[in-house]
């Protein structure tokens, strides 16, 4: 009863670090979707603001494209 073998710790350990690992790389995706989330809307408004000084479009697909 001295010596104390840790089998199931062993084992479990490669699992733990691929689930550490996927963790972290989920909240990387999520923290850049959020940003995106938050981006996108502004530069649709900046193409939107940046076309009043512009001449009148007559294509309305040349018109909503960004730049």
């Amino acid at each position: 009863m001295g010596e104390c073998r840790p089998l199931g710790f062993l084992i479990g350990l490669p699992f733990a670090f691929i689930a550490l690992i996927l963790s972290v790389v989920g909240a990387v995706i999520w923290i850049i979707g959020e940003c995106g989330e938050l981006l996108v809307p502004m530069l649709h408004m900046l193409c939107w603001v940046g076309q009043f000084g512009s001449e009148p479009c007559e294509d309305a697909y040349k018109c909503n494209q960004m730049i």
